[in-house]
């Protein structure tokens, strides 16, 4: 009887198809990790040819490892740029076929009190009315926001849209007193901040 050596090492050095072949997928590369996120056992099946067992099971692992990104991304300090926003909404937008607006509401010291999302959309758009984005800033008291949305093509480069948007929103912030401090528009693996590149 053969005995694998993959269990006699610390799982973070496991390989990918080492890792994969634990849910029944044992072609080295066979499926891409960044592609396969988010997919719903079926498209796994149709997409990367697996039977339907190797697609449930690895659809239930990827899964049980966003719930523990989403878990370990606690906003305790202050929010520092768009890079913090980044890394704490990708766990929960980046797997997500339509886009998703998304407002982080903060304190005067820029800590996160609350979150909400405002609107879920298609492939290529979402809705935003700034009624929705200030109700809960006002009810909660909050001193300012950060709004960011995902773009599932993987680029974060914003549309008319997407500045449009912002630019209501930043004037509906300052006429109720809530400031907009920034926009985050998360891509695959990137983001772009409107403050950061001097739109706002």
């Amino acid at each position: 009887m053969c005995v694998s050596t993959t269990f006699t090492r610390p799982v973070a050095t496991w390989s990918e198809p080492e890792l994969l072949s634990l849910f029944g997928v044992a072609t080295p590369n066979a499926v891409p990790l960044a592609q396969a996120a988010g997919l719903e056992p079926p498209e796994l099946v149709h997409q990367f040819q697996l039977s339907e067992l190797a697609a449930q099971r690895l659809a239930a692992g990827m899964e049980l490892g966003r719930r523990a990104a989403m878990e370990q991304r606690v906003l305790t300090a202050p929010i520092c740029g768009g890079e913090d926003v980044f890394r704490y909404l990708a766990p929960k937008l980046m797997h997500l076929p339509c886009e998703v607006f998304y407002a982080l509401y903060l304190d005067t010291k820029g800590r996160l009190l609350f979150e909400t999302e405002i609107s879920r959309g298609t492939l290529s758009s979402s809705l935003v009315h700034p009624r929705e984005v200030f109700s809960p800033a006002l009810n909660r008291r909050a001193a300012a926001i950060v709004v960011a949305h995902n773009h599932p093509s993987g680029d974060p480069q914003p549309s008319a849209d997407d500045r449009a948007t912002t630019r209501r929103l930043q004037r509906a912030g300052r006429l109720l007193g809530v400031e907009l401090l920034d926009h985050v528009v998360l891509g695959a693996g990137r983001f772009l901040s409107f403050l950061e590149q001097g739109w706002l």
